[in-house]
């Protein structure tokens, strides 16, 4: 199965159980990788034919900025959802990180893996 993927994008939201966490925005990285079959893409060199990286990497940032869920493993989940809602794509396995969650890390956070069912 071939890849494509979305490596650290960056996105501002509401994500944490703490108090400060629910009142301001934290960077929030996000790792993709979809699992899908490039053969027509590659013969065709159609967009129509591909998981389109871009407007993939704007519905998870736009998702990650509105959610405001209290755990990674919710946001990581959904956002796993919108990935295998592309056309073409079997397996997403994705994490989210926030780099600024715990002062002695360099980041923290959750990855999924998800099949279309």
């Amino acid at each position: 199965m071939d890849k494509i993927f979305i490596k650290n994008l960056r996105a501002h939201g509401i994500v944490g159980i703490h108090p400060h966490e629910r009142e301001i925005q934290q960077v929030i990285l996000i790792n993709v990788t979809v699992y899908t079959d490039t053969h027509r893409a590659a013969q065709t060199d159609d967009i129509a034919d591909c998981i389109d990286y871009d407007a993939l990497a704007k519905k998870l940032k736009s998702h990650t900025e509105s959610a405001a869920r209290y755990t990674v493993e919710a946001l990581a989940n959904d956002l796993a959802r919108i990935c295998l809602k592309e056309q073409g794509a079997e397996k997403v396995i994705l994490s989210v990180e926030k780099p600024d969650a715990v002062p002695s890390a360099q980041s923290v956070g959750v990855e999924v893996e998800r099949v279309r069912e």
